[in-house]
């Protein structure tokens, strides 16, 4: 018994020594006890990193996405238009009459029928009681629309307030009678720069709402809407549906109207800029529709050819190829030829930044205008009066083909020529029977001659009215080499001036 105490004291020694031992193992190397070891995935936020973080847009998107709204339309078709939409036996291009007849009855008697055309699109709150700003097609024609704020909540009816179709904006409003909408806040689209990030806000094939981010790609796109084309460009994905949603910018202000895209294309979109729309709202909201000045004048580009034609140092303006009788301009003694360079001196860069800025004021302003003339300037005063569209469709025609005649002749410049007949008076809508028809023009020509095309009509050179051939060879004659010669010719019906250099 005396021996085996002195074993059991060893090896409980032994078992002591090896707990410190491994203990002193474990604090050493870091050793995880065996109850808390780590997962074999890599979980985060255990370490610092030095990577780049993008800035989040979710507080743009929770402040601004209560002001945006799904707009949904609907409008009755009528049996003619049903019968159009259908490709049915008898529809369009064929020629079988008794289909023909029997489907329009069909449409026209089958009982019951109620056919509606749905569309969807965005619109944004502008003010507290309910006034929501738009695109004009997505509203156009409708006979019924409604708006909700969001995906699942109530769904309210509103009428439209007013509409601007050379725009394409409108204003709608909420008929609820609240008072408390939450509201978008308008910024300044003047202010966007290349480059600016934007994002996009609205209801892209019916999801609901979506939002999308991207930069400002180009600003004052024209692409062909209409007279007041100055679309924002941006690369923020805008689809079917996004259409009177609004652009934001970082400090969540709405700088756009979204309103176009290119179908055959990826990240190029357009929006209206909001100034723009700000501009009309007020005659919008009060009369329904938008009174603009109308100054009564046709006017074109100012090409590089024609400044040097004319001795303007760069080319800039809009050059006026014809003045309304009684309108503004005639009573203000704009005459053709003049060059508008500024309007209450804010410079005119082309005929489309007239067209903005004259549709901008209102009817009545006195506006002065500054134009060149022979070499120097002149500043005219006169008097807007309201655009009339009646009058601005009016204008132009179209241009029927016109038989060659006798006498042709073939100038220098290698335009083959003939007088104006009474025949080619009457199948171009002539004034009188004054100038020459250019009816061929020799393929090896310089390309500034191919500015001028076939049925044009040169009523006048270097600023000499030239009635007939012999006229206009005389006048072109004088012309030397190496010289620029401007011509006033009249194309579709309607003036146009074009600079032709002589080699």
């Amino acid at each position: 018994m005396s021996k085996r105490i002195p074993s059991i004291g060893i090896l409980i020694l032994v078992a002591v020594c090896s707990a410190f031992i491994g203990m002193f193992i474990a604090s050493s190397f870091s050793l995880t006890p065996e109850g808390k070891a780590l997962p074999f995935w890599k979980e985060g936020g255990r370490e610092v990193n030095s990577h780049v973080r993008m800035p989040s847009l979710r507080e743009l998107a929770k402040a601004a996405s209560p002001t945006v709204v799904n707009v949904r339309t609907t409008r009755k078709m009528d049996a003619e238009e049903m019968y159009r939409k259908f490709d049915v036996p008898g529809g369009p291009g064929s020629r079988n009459d008794w289909f023909d007849d029997f489907f329009r009855k069909f449409f026209e008697q089958a009982p019951g029928q109620d056919p509606k055309q749905r569309s969807l699109g965005s619109g944004f709150i502008i003010s507290p009681d309910g006034y929501v700003l738009t695109n004009n097609h997505v509203i156009s024609g409708a006979d019924e629309i409604y708006v909700s704020l969001t995906e699942g909540a109530e769904e309210y009816k509103a009428r439209v307030v007013g509409k601007d179709d050379n725009t394409d904006i409108a204003l709608i409003r909420i008929e609820s009678g609240k008072k408390d909408f939450p509201v978008a806040v308008l910024g300044d689209s003047e202010a966007l720069e290349i480059g600016d990030w934007v994002i996009a806000i609205g209801n892209p094939f019916g999801f609901g709402h979506t939002l999308t981010q991207g930069i400002v790609s180009a600003k004052a796109r024209v692409i062909g809407a209409g007279a007041y084309d100055n679309f924002i460009q941006t690369d923020a994905a805008i689809n079917p549906g996004n259409s009177g949603g609004p652009l934001i910018n970082m400090d969540g202000e709405v700088v756009g109207i979204n309103t176009a895209i290119v179908m055959s294309g990826q990240g190029i979109g357009f929006a209206i800029p909001i100034n723009m729309a700000k501009q009309i709202l007020q005659d919008l909201r009060d009369k329904g529709e938008v009174t603009r000045g109308w100054l009564g004048v046709a006017i074109q580009d100012v090409t590089p050819e024609i400044a040097r034609a004319v001795g303007l140092k760069k080319a800039a303006g809009a050059m006026v190829t014809d003045v309304y009788p009684g309108d503004p301009a005639h009573k203000g003694g704009v005459r053709k030829g003049d060059i508008i360079l500024k309007i209450d001196g804010r410079e005119i860069s082309d005929p489309r930044a007239l067209t903005r800025l004259v549709g901008g004021l209102k009817p009545d302003a006195k506006i002065t205008l500054e134009v060149f003339r022979e070499g120097r300037t002149l500043n005219l005063a006169t008097r807007l009066v309201k655009r009339s569209e009646e009058r601005v469709s009016s204008m132009g025609g179209s241009v029927p083909p016109v038989d060659g005649g006798k006498g042709k002749v073939k100038d220098r410049l290698g335009l083959v020529l003939e007088n104006v007949t009474p025949e080619t008076r009457k199948a171009l809508n002539l004034d009188d029977d004054t100038g020459v028809v250019v009816t061929d023009i020799d393929p090896g020509s310089n390309d500034s001659v191919s500015k001028l095309q076939r049925m044009d009509v040169i009523k006048e050179l270097r600023g000499v009215r030239v009635r007939n051939i012999k006229e206009y060879l005389s006048v072109m004659g004088g012309v030397r080499k190496g010289g620029t010669v401007l011509m006033l010719v009249v194309r579709n019906g309607r003036p146009l001036y074009i600079a032709v250099d002589i080699e």
